[in-house]
């Protein structure tokens, strides 16, 4: 009896872990990272920023600030520009 309580504990805390790993993980898939170049081939394509928006679950704030940006896909690609020595 006792070594079937202490299996269906182990079973318990292993299931708990898995279950902790597994949530910890889902909020890494959800971002609110927005691929300018994603943007940039839609705005080629002559999409507007709002159907952009739509298409990619974004917001139109965060699709407008991608212009000009899309070289390394971050909105903040300007600030990764180096310097001249």
């Amino acid at each position: 009896m006792a070594d079937a309580f202490s299996k269906l504990c182990m079973a318990a805390a292993l299931g708990t872990l898995l279950l902790a790993g597994g949530l910890s993980g889902c909020s890494s898939m959800s971002t609110d990272h927005v691929d300018c170049n994603v943007v940039k081939l839609q705005t080629e394509s002559g999409r507007s920023d709002a159907e952009i928006a739509s298409a990619i679950g974004s917001s139109v704030k965060d699709v407008a600030q991608c212009h000009g940006a899309e070289k390394s896909g971050n909105k903040s690609s300007n600030t990764a520009i180096p310097s001249d020595y």
